[in-house]
This record gives C-alpha cells, structure tokens and sequence, in this order.
C-alpha cells in the first residue's frame, strides 16, 4: 500500500484539510493518508521544512510527502514536486523543501503543470485541493514524476543562518523554536563539547546529555535528536525562561564579545 503524509498550516476547523483528503481519497484510493501535522504557523514556511526534515526520511522508500504551508498562493511561484533518496515530495516552491534538498543524497524536481494533471482550471486560492493533492495521488498511484511538468534545477532555497567565527568566539543564534520551548540553535556541537556549554545572553548553560541529568526546573544544553545543540529547561520552556526566539543570539568561547 502506498503512503501520503501530509502537512500543513490550515488548522482543522475549515474543512480545508478534508477536501485535500477527500481529492486524495478519490484519485489514491489505494493509498493510506498519514496527518503530520496542521498546526504550523500560518505561512510558516521556515518551520514547516524544519518540521519536515524530521520525518521525511523516516518513511519507506515510495513515500509521498505532501507539504502545503503556501502565503504566496495565487502569485506567480513554481509549484514542485520531486524525488529526493527514493521518496516523493509535492510542496510550492518556496524554500519549504529546503532542508531535504540540502541533506538528500540525490533529489530531482519537476515543476507541476496544471494542464498536465487536472481535467479543469484550478482555483487560484486553493491550491492544496486542486494542484497538490492530485499530484500527489498521481505519485501514489504509480505515475511517473516527469509526466506531471518540466524538470527544475534552481529551486527557491530558504539556507540556515550561518554561526560566525571571531576571535576565540563562535556565535550564532536560534533557529527553530519547539512546543515545548527547547531552543534549537546553529552552533557546532564539537565546539560546544569542548566548551562544555554555551551562552545564551549573559548566562551560561552547561552542557548535558540528557533532559534528566538536570533537576527539574533546571537549564542545560544538549545536542537534539537531529543533531543541533539544543537550550532547554527539564519540564519547562527555555523561551519563556530566556525570553528567547527564532534569531536570539548564542554563542560558545569566551563571554567576552
């Protein structure tokens, strides 16, 4: 059986997720319909790849990974869809795919034409129901992806903010910001392993392994699951303990800069 996972920023009160599941259900009927999530900040697009990057290779090979977190519908932008490491992907093409374009071993793109995949004109203010869902269950039902447009080769890339070096200081910033208040950052973690800890602001937080190596309510460090080192408070929110957000400044190395 064939696999969609789906991700999006339209919340479930609208009914615009059912209509995509509804296309889905009828042109893939074949296929199980997988909710990532829907909850991602309108037009968030950052967060919606970052999001992606964490599951997208989990999945089997054959996979269709259906991304919709789309502010510029109804403007001229490219809509995709690839292969990247034998997995499937339809998404706008505005830097959503970023991070598994940057991390994917091989990857091809296409950009989706209309005429080629729909019977009729599409809304111009629906894209998810009328052009990524169908080329989506166009993928899951064995479609080849050069028959749904023209192959691309410069897609939009949304690239991470670089940490910068100065002195005997590396610093960098927060990246991505979780449910549960952890702080994602772009330091080196072999940096901060020697270091044994970062700066946040004026304060040092020391470096851990796991949340548990701390009391409850404590700070500590550590490198996360995908393997960026992580501000976090056991039981807590870093973010609202630090006042902290996506560009709040980190670093390791001296505390004098």
């Amino acid at each position: 059986m064939n696999r969609i996972t789906l991700l999006t920023d339209f919340g479930t009160l609208d009914g615009y997720v059912a209509a995509m599941k509804g296309v889905l259900a009828s042109q893939a009927p074949e296929s199980m319909v997988e909710d990532v999530t829907h909850d991602v900040a309108q037009g968030g697009i950052r967060k919606g790849g970052q999001v992606l990057a964490r599951y997208w290779r989990r999945y089997p090979e054959g996979t269709v990974h259906l991304v919709v977190v789309d502010p510029g519908v109804g403007t001229d932008r490219r809509g995709l869809a690839g292969e990247a490491d034998g997995r499937f992907l339809v998404a706008p093409d505005n830097g959503v795919l970023s991070r598994v374009l940057e991390s994917a071993g091989t990857w091809r793109l296409v950009a989706l034409e209309p005429s080629e995949i729909l019977p009729a004109p599409e809304s111009p203010t629906f894209h998810g129901r009328d052009l990524f869902a169908p080329a989506a269950a166009r993928l899951a039902s064995g479609l080849p992806l050069e028959s749904l447009g023209p192959s691309v080769e410069n897609p939009v890339f949304l690239p991470e903010p670089a940490p910068r070096s100065r002195g005997g200081t590396t610093e960098g910033e927060v990246v991505e910001v979780d449910r549960f208040g952890n702080l994602a950052t772009n330091l080196p973690p072999d940096q901060v392993r020697r270091a044994g800890g970062v700066w946040v602001e004026n304060l040092e937080v020391p470096l851990r392994t796991t949340y548990g190596e701390v009391e409850q309510g404590e700070l500590l460090s550590l490198v996360d699951s995908r393997g960026r080192v992580e501000v976090a408070v056991r039981n807590g929110s870093a973010a609202r303990r630090l006042a902290a957000r996506e560009g709040t400044r980190v670093w390791v190395g001296r505390k004098d800069v």
